[in-house]
């Protein structure tokens, strides 16, 4: 059975940080590409940021330079360091899992970003 589940969310001010993590259990983990998504209540889900399988990363241009994602083959993690967040940040925030057609998504972790 595939499992991703994410942590780490919560409420935090503007300019803050936080920092998200996907655990991953019953896949090979290391052979996935794995990235981060957001959605807004009534939008689509929106690309954040994702690395390979041998480390390359790539972002969404809103979250460039003040994001990194970097995962651990060893702990079978993802992360997602959020800094400078903005309001516009808020949205749940899911894990996600790309292997050839195999495609795998957490429930979500809300991050909300408010003064």
């Amino acid at each position: 059975q595939v499992q991703l589940v994410e942590s780490g969310g919560g409420l935090v001010q503007p300019g803050g940080s936080l920092r998200l993590s996907c655990a991953a259990s019953g896949i090979t983990f290391s052979m996935y590409a794995m990235g981060w998504y957001r959605q807004t209540p009534g939008n689509e889900r929106e690309f954040v940021a994702r690395i390979g399988s041998g480390g390359s990363t790539d972002y969404a241009e809103s979250v460039r330079g003040r994001f990194t994602i970097s995962r651990d083959n060893r702990k079978n993690t993802v992360n997602l360091q959020m800094n400078s967040l903005k309001p516009e940040d808020t949205a749940v925030y899911s894990c996600h899992a790309l292997w050839h057609s195999l495609v795998y998504w957490g429930q979500g972790t809300q991050v909300t970003v408010s003064s």
